[in-house]
């Protein structure tokens, strides 16, 4: 449960530290104190998208940190499956920071974390019913994720829903397959052509580079050749003079004679007598190369041709031969399968079949434990409407058999009927504000009861409510606060009455700026709250006594 949330330079709140206790958790305070500021502030340590008009006019960043003790299994699960852990006595911090130019960070037990995965971890912790939920009621798309949550289906969901996804992609291939015989026909035409063209080719890799140096050499082949002589010319001599293999010969008889008499002579004999060797097979390379230099006038133009056929099909098809090759290879596979698309659709065809089939089973699978369901949902709704003080409501659920769907096969919607004799109708269309809120309040009620999280708040869900119906509301809030810890926002004596933390929110002006605080009120302070709630400023002597007996009386039911 979350046992202490800290606030610092949140909008109006400068800094403040809330403490939090099992069972009933009441906020009560003057409109504009701050209720809904408090709200966004758990919303921004559960990992809400938050902005930067949060934090506090002229500071520079904004803090809130939110501690809880005693996770639970499913908590605990959760955030291991993250990576992250609780510490050894059961506790977790969550921290959410937020700076003036709108950046974030976050942190779970003092890790740095993403606002996704803090998101993940937290939506395990508390679950956040406000006034705008009332809204899914009057959208009857909304409807039939309430009955997947009461009727446990998640699991039976996600399987369809990975069946499906596959139905639609074989649908999605088998249209492309038999698309229009003309489009076809042009297509194949053009990957003919390109096929056509890449293949005759005959493109290698690497040879385009071996081209460009082979033109390179073609181009100074005169050069080449003219050192090549003069390279011959001083290695050999000429007529007139000795070369310099003949003089390395003569230099190596002449140190091996001496290194008859000085012995340290003899490695230089046979180092000058290897270069004499290495020289003179510069004759046999010496030919080969000349034998490549003979140039036939006609290669230039061959290899300008190829190179232009290169850089024309790189113009089209890719930057290298590497990229064309992979171009032909994908081009050749489409034709393939163009020209086969006949024998193709007919074998996506029955995959298809197979495939509506399980979609089909699941489907009606998913549908069937979705029918238990919605009698059980009815049934307990319809109770709780009556403890609301809505005896004459009668709830229905109206289920209708669809096509295949991403949701299955069911399309639902939620009906009541106001009074006797009436035949149901959809909620939107005859509930009031104060009805909304109550049927809202049963429909979590009941989902409550498979839910998981530990922590539930109620941001003004009785809205609209007074009277009788706002004391059942309190105590329907108090008994589920018996199984888990409940936050409640209200501006009902009534409903504060039934608290077992009552925390008041109060706004303050100090040198033109305006800061807000939160106090644990004790019994007085709380007779003192009930008493301007139902009072306004009058707290005559008649108030007091009223919100004593409403406090008592509240105690009372709450043992009951």
């Amino acid at each position: 449960m979350l046992s202490e949330l800290y606030i610092q330079n949140i909008a109006v709140i400068e800094k403040t530290s809330v403490t939090f206790s099992g069972g009933l958790n009441i906020f009560t305070g003057e409109t504009g104190a701050g209720k809904s500021i408090l709200i966004d502030a758990i919303n921004a340590v559960l990992g809400s998208r938050t902005s930067k008009d949060l934090v506090r006019t002229g500071e520079k960043k904004a803090l809130v940190t939110a501690l809880f003790q005693d996770l639970g299994p499913v908590s605990r699960e959760a955030l291991t499956s993250l990576g992250y852990e609780p510490e050894e006595d059961g506790s977790l911090l969550l921290t959410r920071e937020i700076t003036s130019d709108g950046k974030t960070s976050c942190k779970i037990g003092g890790r740095p974390a993403t606002a996704a995965i803090l998101r993940e971890a937290a939506q395990n912790l508390i679950t956040i019913h406000g006034q705008h939920d009332n809204q899914a009621l009057l959208s009857p798309e909304r409807h039939l994720g309430f009955i997947d949550d009461f009727g446990g289906t998640a699991s039976l969901l996600e399987e369809y829903r990975v069946e499906y996804a596959a139905l639609q992609n074989l649908k999605r291939e088998l249209e492309r397959l038999t698309a229009d015989d003309r489009e076809k026909s042009r297509r194949m035409d053009l990957l003919r052509y390109q096929v056509d063209e890449i293949s005759a080719a005959e493109l290698s890799v690497g040879e385009e580079e071996q081209l460009r140096a082979r033109r390179k050499i073609i181009s100074n082949a005169a050069k080449i050749l003219e050192s090549l002589h003069s390279a011959h010319d001083i290695l050999f001599g000429g007529e007139d003079s000795d070369g310099v293999v003949g003089q390395t010969e003569e230099l190596s008889g002449n140190l091996s004679f001496a290194s008859g008499y000085y012995p340290q002579l003899s490695g230089m004999a046979s180092r000058v007598q290897e270069m004499h060797y290495e020289l003179e097979e510069y004759a046999g390379e010496r030919r080969d190369v000349l034998e490549e230099l003979e140039v036939d006038p006609g290669d230039r133009d061959r290899i300008e041709s190829r190179l232009d056929v290169i850089y024309q099909l790189k113009r089209k098809y890719g930057a290298s031969e590497e990229e064309i090759l992979a171009y032909l290879a994908k081009a050749q596979e489409e034709l393939d399968s163009i020209t086969h698309s006949d024998e193709l659709a007919e074998k996506l065809r029955y995959e298809l079949k197979l495939t509506e089939k399980k979609a089909e089973i699941l489907a009606r699978n998913l549908s069937e434990k979705r029918r238990e369901a919605i009698e059980r949902f009815a049934a307990r709704v319809g109770e709780e409407l009556r403890f609301l003080d809505m005896p004459s409501v009668k709830f229905t659920v109206d289920r209708q058999e669809t096509e295949l769907t991403a949701r299955g096969i069911d399309r639902v919607e939620f009906l009541i009927s106001t009074n006797p004799g009436e035949p149901p109708k959809p909620i939107g269309r005859i509930a009031s504000g104060g009805e909304l809120s109550r049927i809202m309040l049963s429909l979590k009620n009941v989902i409550a009861d498979s839910d998981q999280v530990d922590t539930l708040i109620f941001d003004e869900v009785d809205a609209g409510v007074s009277g009788r119906a706002a004391d059942r509301v309190g105590q329907k809030l108090k008994e589920v606060s018996r199984g888990r810890q409940i936050i409640c926002v209200t501006h009902l004596a009534q409903v504060a009455a039934f608290a077992d933390n009552h925390l008041l929110i109060e706004k303050s002006v100090s040198e033109g700026r305006t800061f807000t605080q939160v106090e644990t009120l004790d019994r007085a302070g709380r007779v003192a709250e009930l008493g301007r709630i139902m009072g306004g400023a009058a707290q005559t002597p008649a108030v007091l006594q009223s919100a004593q007996e409403m406090l008592s009386h509240a105690a009372g039911m709450g043992q009951a």
